[in-house]
């Protein structure tokens, strides 16, 4: 399949592809994964190429510019089908030069094993679900790696990519705003350009809402847990990580361009379970979700090409208000400038004095000729200022 590529590229995109397996599900993902005995790898490389097609059919004219292997664990793929995927989006697109290609890792023996083969491939930024440095907390999150294997896999995230990140969760049970100071510090000490910090919430459907509910453990109080995220802030903007979004932070210049994407409503593509897109279409933007189980998605595409589940038009207010909602979690704000050009409206005309006032009064957005923007404040109670903002 040939798709013609533009000169210049009219629309700046961004390929996210879900490998959807994992060697055990973590108590508190909601994400979509799977645990699997067997895994035809064979099938599942032919099967992410063949949507990857439909996804070039779908979404052409585009400058690729990231590329993002999600999950799941994508680091439990055979490199042969990263170095497949990564060649033939090259193929299937315009691509800059510097493409971002990210790749998510556990760092456990086995992984850490292939990151040599990863890089080969293509990769060259891994963000590591290391998730924390305290034994008696990787137990409690249902990690399959040790603290030491954490280490190692950073120091070898470290010799073989360019660019690379670990996650960590913090407002764990038991755990004090000291003792998330102390991990901290620990976790600077090992970090190269970018770090992305979370804290922990109970989700619906996960092993720790029952259990949760059970009164099996106790989160920090919100006075606890509002300190935290008050100390990280400080901290990581003192040692040249301020955050760029609400749990992700970068020396200047080393932000995750493929999640930039995302908060700045640019478009991508996503292939494999569960995968969403959002790309222009005219006027509006064309959603797509890929179907979420593992083995229906797998038929679907081997019977009809592509995984499809739904599609639908983003248009008008709701177009607007999509865009909103990403945006703001950026600590920058919103381009106004760039909003326009991707959610059809300048934000501060389509929201309106009347919802917009009440919030600057208050401290929570900020307004200038450029920006649209949450304060510190504000992004710590986003949910709240955007229930104000798009009801």
């Amino acid at each position: 399949m040939t798709v013609a590529r533009p000169d210049p590229p009219s629309e700046v995109m961004g390929v996210y592809i879900h490998w959807p397996f994992c060697k055990s599900k973590c108590p508190y993902c909601d994400f979509n994964s799977h645990v699997r005995e067997g895994i035809d790898q064979g099938r599942w490389k032919r099967a992410l190429l063949t949507e990857l097609e439909h996804a070039a059919r779908e979404a052409p004219a585009r400058r690729v510019e990231t590329i993002f292997f999600g999950g799941g664990t994508p680091s439990l793929m055979v490199p042969e089908t990263v170095a497949a995927l990564i060649a033939r989006t090259r193929q299937l697109w315009d691509c800059a030069p510097e493409v971002e290609i990210t790749l998510e890792a556990n760092p456990t023996s086995v992984e850490q094993g292939r990151f040599a083969a990863l890089a080969d491939a293509g990769v060259n930024r891994v963000s590591l679900g290391v998730q924390a440095l305290d034994p008696r907390a990787l137990a409690f999150l249902g990690r399959e790696h040790s603290a030491d294997e954490a280490l190692a896999a950073i120091e070898t995230a470290r010799r073989h990519f360019a660019r690379y990140s670990f996650d960590l969760i913090y407002a764990r049970p038991g755990q004090t705003p000291q003792d998330w100071s102390a991990e901290l510090d620990r976790a600077l000490a090992l970090a190269g350009e970018h770090l992305s910090l979370y804290q922990l919430t109970v989700e619906r459907g996960t092993r720790f809402f029952a259990q949760h509910a059970r009164g099996g453990f106790v989160l920090p109080g919100e006075e606890d847990a509002a300190e935290m995220f008050e100390r990280t802030q400080a901290r990581l903007e003192a040692a040249g990580l301020p955050a760029y979004e609400i749990s992700n932070h970068a020396r200047p210049g080393a932000a995750c361009r493929h999640n930039l994407i995302y908060w700045q409503y640019q478009d991508y593509v996503g292939i494999g379970p569960g995968a969403h897109g959002r790309f222009a279409e005219g006027e509006t933007k064309r959603a797509t979700r890929r179907a979420s189980g593992p083995e229906g998605w797998l038929d679907a595409v081997e019977r009809d090409g592509h995984g499809t589940a739904e599609t639908s038009v983003v248009a008008g207010q709701d177009r607007v208000e999509e865009a909103l909602m990403m945006g703001l979690r950026l600590a920058d704000g919103i381009d106004r400038a760039l909003f326009a050009s991707v959610a059809g409206a300048d934000p501060v005309t389509a929201l309106g004095e009347a919802r917009l006032a009440p919030l600057v009064e208050a401290g929570f957005i900020e307004v200038d000729e450029t920006h649209l923007a949450a304060t510190p404040a504000g992004r710590q109670r986003l949910n709240a200022v955007l229930e104000r903002l798009v009801a």
